[in-house]
């Protein structure tokens, strides 16, 4: 099976220990207060600079992006400097410890824009094998979820609670999400629309918050295509830690992103899975 592409895998990393696994997720809680408090001055802002990256369609970064990833950039090259960072809006950097933070100041600049809160800051942790710890902040609503080294619970203003996917019921009492149809080929909308006909509930346009809600318990699918490294790891650490699972549209690793499937449990997942393939 392929696995992270080459872009962000660095030399192979050791075993976690628990002091590395506390210092990973402190340096992420940073990272995590470091993005809210670039982000939220702009959030529902008039005269936010905004440019388009997708000369065929509407891909937008803003001032906010650039921001909240230069923000915590700066707080792994004071802490973390010898580990590799994946982000959206800047290049790579290599790194010599076998750690990559994958970053995505904003998943849902276009929910940004138009003054929706299911944007949110992806903050991830992988190694050679994979992501192994995740973080999906909604600063707006102040919910925070953290997933992989021991953590799975989600802080909101009503308190802390655990990440627990929902338990496997069939395709057809399922709820599922996605970016479609604004995401995907022809083909891939067919192979998406084969599922979104035999599931009780499908809603779209959520972004990462859908991935949130995924690990929270509240629903049961999110099936995305076109997607990059930093939309999906962070989202991977989280749901796995709920007992979830993430694939690509073969079952392999997603953390490459293109095609994925998320899902509470096995059961569903393999439904799905069935569906999307055409079986």
């Amino acid at each position: 099976m392929t696995r992270p592409s080459q872009q962000y895998r660095r030399t192979p990393v050791g075993p976690i220990t628990e002091a590395l696994a506390q210092e990973i997720q402190a340096t992420a809680t940073l990272l995590a207060d470091a993005a809210r408090a670039a982000i939220l001055p702009l959030f529902r802002t008039s005269g936010l600079l905004t440019e388009n990256k997708w000369e065929a369609g509407f891909d937008p970064v803003t001032q906010a992006d650039r921001a909240a990833e230069e923000a915590m950039r700066r707080i792994l090259a004071t802490h973390r400097p010898d580990d590799g960072i994946l982000g959206e809006e800047f290049a790579p950097t290599k790194g010599s410890s076998g750690l990559t933070w994958v970053l995505d100041p904003i998943d849902g600049t276009r929910a940004f824009l138009s003054g929706a809160p299911t944007w949110g800051v992806l903050i991830a942790v992988t190694t050679e094998e994979g992501a192994i710890f995740g973080v999906i902040d909604q600063p707006y609503t102040g919910e925070r979820w953290v997933g992989g080294l021991g953590a799975a619970q989600m802080v909101g203003p009503q308190g802390t609670w655990p990440l627990t996917a929902r338990a496997a019921r069939p395709l057809s009492e399922a709820i599922l999400f996605s970016t479609f149809p604004e995401v995907g080929s022809e083909e891939e909308r067919e192979c998406f629309e084969r599922v979104a006909q035999q599931v009780k509930l499908t809603r779209f346009g959520m972004d990462c918050y859908a991935y949130g809600l995924l690990a929270l318990g509240q629903i049961d699918l999110v099936i995305e295509a076109g997607l990059h490294p930093y939309d999906i790891c962070a989202p991977i650490a989280v749901i796995e830690a709920a007992g979830g699972i993430v694939t690509d549209w073969t079952g392999g690793p997603a953390e490459a992103g293109g095609r994925v499937i998320a899902a509470a449990n096995r059961e569903i997942h393999a439904e799905a899975m069935a569906v999307l393939k055409g079986a």
